[in-house]
């Protein structure tokens, strides 16, 4: 539904935001609501009203990124306020301009700036994805420094909060009764609510598995399937193996995904593509991949090149098909065409997962599904699933285990630079070999088997979906791909094509070989290891029948003890 107050359309959860916010005054407000759902808007409107209604005179805007200060210029605009993305030590601030648009790192740089600023005048200061300010100590001191004598404060917020210690400056934090300090926010809209107002799009994710085959830094060839639980150690090389620019895995991925934004385009035809990459030289890789895969060069966006956020700005109002970016375009930014994205990074916090699949909730108009391909990794499979799960920030002592990130073992403002470490190349992973298989759908918080999707010609034609479906017609669709696939008998060997035979052989093999890791207490890379040298022969992605069969028989006997 939507209302319309002043010259600017409004949707109904903007319109009861800035309703609640009328009726308290307050001069603290945290609106968390759900990436593509209109943040901005409401609280530009928001602000309007405030100038007009004379309560402030002045207005100052922080986010996260130097781009969304030129995005945040421009959408100001529409309503009639006037923003500057240039104010530094010194600068002053033109005749007319109301305030301007700063970095969370540009107020710890003009702290003192800011907070003359701030006192001079009534000021309303706009804290765009908030959580910033609790990245670094430095930085949550110098917004509270800067901006304790303003007006009004308005934090926004799309993503969940971080699970650490350090507060977040002008949050409002509660004692549930159990010692714990929680977050509170003075109006939530969900991805959940979103999707029931249509406000956003659903989101259908593509989760690849396959054996993953690499050389440790001592020599030894270790193989592994991306979505076996693993040890840390083992699913960070076989994860890093996969994201190879030069591997099978990613290089089929890469396929399948631009075959969907195809058929998108079908009735689309500027929808866009988006490859989230972990670092600088993974993300040259795959334009490289995509500019041999599409004929057409992808826009390649490095977050320390000049021009980076006009390259972003021009992909947004081009019909160019893919654009590859390291960290730069995870969070705010606004891009409504993407429609198609491959999840090729090793980030894997909630928070940046939630920020990156943001990117492809923006709705332009009804029926628009969006579709993520990423690794079948466990981690990144719960959040997709839990996506609609909202969380507050949990302030908890410092020697409360619950602080530590379950993945890396580190409290969350350090697992992020983890993340970033963990994605640069290292002496410690050789990648050798990968594959790449359409595991599992995750839909609606629903997970889709493989048999929902097998390895054949009906796997094309999955991928062949446009995209545009209702988000009830893709749940009617897996559900009944999932009958169909529980009903069908397996049929006879002689009845499968080669690569059907092939494929049923791999999943069997990875099969007996979890069985085996858990009978003797290893991992099933071990038992895949332990099969290739009882057998010989290649790697699991490239052994014929005979030898698949082979070690799978290894294993079966070894199991029994014959």
């Amino acid at each position: 539904m939507i209302l319309t107050t002043d010259r600017v359309p409004l949707r109904a959860w903007q319109a009861q935001a800035l309703t609640r916010y009328a009726d308290t005054s307050p001069r603290d407000f945290l609106a968390v609501a759900t990436p593509g759902a209109g943040k901005t808007t409401f609280a530009l409107v928001l602000a309007r009203r405030l100038l007009d209604s004379r309560v402030v005179d002045r207005v100052v805007v922080v986010t996260p990124t130097d781009h969304l200060k030129t995005q945040w210029t421009h959408a100001a605009d529409a309503v009639g306020i006037n923003l500057t993305p240039d104010y530094g030590r010194g600068t002053g601030l033109p005749i007319g301009v109301h305030g301007p648009v700063v970095t969370y790192a540009g107020v710890a740089a003009v702290t003192g700036a800011l907070r003359s600023l701030t006192t001079a005048r009534r000021t309303l200061v706009i804290l765009d994805e908030v959580h910033h300010a609790g990245d670094s100590m430095s930085w949550g001191e110098a917004v509270r420094e800067a901006f304790a004598p303003a007006e009004r404060r308005l934090s926004l917020t799309g993503t969940p909060f971080r699970s650490d210690i350090n507060p977040i400056p002008f949050i409002t934090y509660d004692d549930g009764g159990d010692g714990v300090l929680r977050s509170r926010a003075d109006y939530v809209y969900g991805y959940g609510e979103a999707l029931s107002d249509a406000t956003v799009r659903p989101v259908i994710f593509l989760a690849y598995s396959g054996e993953m085959t690499w050389r440790t830094s001592v020599g030894d060839i270790v193989s592994a399937d991306v979505s076996d639980a693993l040890p840390r150690e083992v699913t960070a090389a076989a994860w890093r193996t996969a994201l190879d620019p030069q591997g099978a895995w990613i290089g089929q991925v890469l396929r399948d995904a631009d075959r969907r934004l195809t058929e998108v385009r079908r009735h689309i035809p500027d929808a866009g593509g988006l490859v989230l990459a972990s670092d600088q030289t993974a993300a040259r890789g795959y334009a490289k991949r995509l500019r041999e895969l599409t004929g057409q060069q992808a826009v390649l966006v490095l977050s320390d090149e000049p021009g980076a956020s006009a390259k972003i700005a021009s992909f947004a109002s081009s019909r160019e098909r893919w654009m590859v970016a390291v960290r730069m375009v995870s969070e705010g930014v606004d891009v409504p065409r993407l429609m198609v994205g491959v999840y090729a990074t090793s980030a894997a916090t909630p928070l940046y997962f939630a920020q990156a699949v943001g990117r492809f909730v923006r709705t332009r108009r009804p029926g628009e599904t969006a579709s993520i391909f990423l690794p079948s990794v466990p981690r990144l499979l719960s959040h997709a699933a839990e996506l609609e799960r909202e969380r507050d920030h949990v302030l908890r002592r410092r020697d409360d285990p619950g602080t530590v990130d379950e993945w890396t073992g580190l409290e969350e403002a350090e697992a992020r630079a983890a993340a970033r470490r963990e994605s640069e190349p290292g002496p410690g992973v050789q990648p050798l070999t990968s594959e790449a298989t359409l595991d599992r759908v995750v839909f609606d918080g629903g997970v889709f088997e493989s048999h929902v999707v097998p390895a054949d010609a009906a796997e094309e034609e999955f991928l062949g979906i446009p995209g545009l479906l209702e988000p009830g017609q893709v749940a009617e669709l897996l559900r009944g791909r999932r009958a169909a696939g529980q009903a069908a008998e397996r049929p006879a060997p002689s009845t499968r094509t080669a690569a059907a035979e092939l494929a049923a052989l791999r999943a069997e093999l990875n099969t007996c070989a979890r069985a085996y890791a858990r009978q003797r207490g290893v991992t099933p890379a071990i038992a895949h290891s332990e099969a290739r040298r009882a057998t010989g022969g290649p790697p699991a992605a490239q052994a014929d029948a005979q030898t698949l069969q082979a070690r799978i028989d290894v294993l079966r006997r070894r199991a029994v003890g014959r």
